[in-house]
């Protein structure tokens, strides 16, 4: 597991963005990615001063990744109901996305993330909480597997509360849609 930021992320990129798209079908997020955006988007780390992505390798391949910036360098999607709760932006460490591979699901990885998305966002000084958003899906949702567990207890174990009182919606297709629509997203924060 390797913590990469700037310049050096950049190589880095179409593994990251296929990991993505293939991660990112699972349920809850059903997204129905492509290389272009995905690599556009990645291409908003290596330019941030502020960001991280942590990539797990199984020898060469990329398996898994995490990433991170200051919530002011996000999208004003992730910014808005900050700004409307009155908090201070420069304050909050976003944890972006964690993703892996299911093969590699179970083995520490996930707290690995955390632990080093947090250590950088302590490296870099003045943030006083971590943040991150999670999907809403109904618990009836068509697709949702049999054998679906929610990630709520991990992040609990964490340090992490869930704050309904901190939503945004972000646009993207599903697998099933014609076309791309709204998703409700809630907050999740935890002291540093």
């Amino acid at each position: 597991m390797e913590r990469v930021t700037g310049a050096a992320l950049a190589r880095h990129i179409p593994d990251l963005a296929r990991l993505r798209i293939r991660v990112f079908r699972e349920f809850p997020y059903l997204y129905d990615g492509d290389m272009d955006y995905e690599e556009n988007y990645l291409r908003g780390y290596v330019e941030s001063d502020s960001a991280v992505i942590v990539i797990a390798f199984a020898g060469d391949e990329v398996v898994g990744a995490s990433s991170g910036m200051a919530l002011c360098d996000e999208s004003d999607e992730f910014k808005r109901p900050f700004v409307e709760q009155g908090r201070d932006l420069n304050e909050i460490f976003y944890c972006a996305e964690s993703v892996l591979d299911a093969p590699w699901r179970g083995r520490g990885l996930g707290h690995r993330f955390f632990d080093e998305r947090e250590a950088h966002a302590r490296d870099l000084g003045g943030f006083t909480r971590a943040a991150f958003c999670a999907v809403d899906r109904p618990a009836d949702h068509p697709r949702r597997p049999a054998d679906h567990r929610p990630l709520d207890a991990f992040w609990q174990r964490r340090g992490y509360s869930r704050h309904p009182e901190l939503t945004t919606r972000f646009v993207w297709k599903d697998l099933d849609e014609s076309e791309p629509s709204p998703k409700q997203l809630t907050f999740w924060l935890k002291t540093l």
